[in-house]
C-alpha cells in the first residue's frame, strides 16, 4: 500500500505523424548532402533520358533516383536506427556501387551520340559517378570502422601514442 507507481518513460519520438518529421542534423550532414545530390543528379538524367529519342536508359536513372528518394527517407526519419539487423549501411554501399557503375557505363555510351539530351545526360552521368563514388568511399570507411575500429591505420597509431604502449623489440639482432 506504501508503494508509488513510477511513471513509465516518455518515448524518444511520439507515434504517429510525428515520427515523419526530418532529423535538422541529417539534412547538413555530409551523408545528407551527398543524398540530395544523388536525387537531383539522378532526376536530371532521368528526365534528359527521356527527352531523347531513344528512352531505353530511362529506366537506370529512375531506379537509381527512387533508391535514393528511398534512402533519403530512410535516413532522414532515422528509421534505420530502428532496424539494426538490416545492414542499412552495407545496403547502402551496394546501391552507391552499383549507381556508380551504371551511370559510368550508360554515360560513355551518351557521350558518343549526337543529341544534345544525350550529351547532357552522359555529362551529368559523369557528375553523378563523382557523387556515387565518394558517397561509397564514405560509406566504406564507416563500415571497415564498425567492422573492426582496432585495424584502421590512423586509428590504430592514435591509441598507441595515447596509451603508451611499446611493442616489444626483437633483442637479438646482429
Amino acid at each position: 500500500m506504501g508503494e508509488t507507481e513510477v511513471p513509465e518513460a516518455a518515448p524518444s519520438s511520439p507515434p504517429g505523424l510525428a515520427a515523419l518529421i526530418p532529423d535538422k542534423t541529417f539534412l547538413t550532414s555530409r551523408k545528407g548532402l551527398l543524398l540530395a545530390a544523388e536525387l537531383v543528379l539522378s532526376f536530371i538524367i532521368f528526365i534528359c533520358y527521356l527527352t531523347s529519342s531513344m528512352a531505353a536508359f530511362m529506366a537506370a536513372p529512375l531506379i537509381e533516383f527512387l533508391l535514393a528518394v528511398c534512402a533519403y527517407y530512410v535516413y532522414v526519419t532515422k528509421y534505420i536506427d530502428y532496424f539494426p539487423g538490416f545492414h542499412g549501411p552495407l545496403m547502402d554501399f551496394l546501391r552507391c556501387i552499383t549507381a556508380a557503375v551504371i551511370f559510368f557505363a550508360i554515360s560513355i555510351y551518351a557521350i558518343t551520340k549526337s543529341s544534345a539530351s544525350w550529351k547532357t545526360a552522359g555529362v551529368f552521368g559523369f557528375v553523378a559517378t563523382v557523387v556515387f563514388a565518394f558517397d561509397f568511399y564514405y560509406l566504406c570507411n564507416h563500415l571497415i570502422s564498425l567492422i573492426n575500429p582496432q585495424e584502421l591505420p590512423t586509428h590504430t597509431a592514435t591509441i598507441k601514442k595515447s596509451t603508451g604502449e611499446d611493442e616489444e623489440e626483437d633483442s637479438d639482432s646482429d
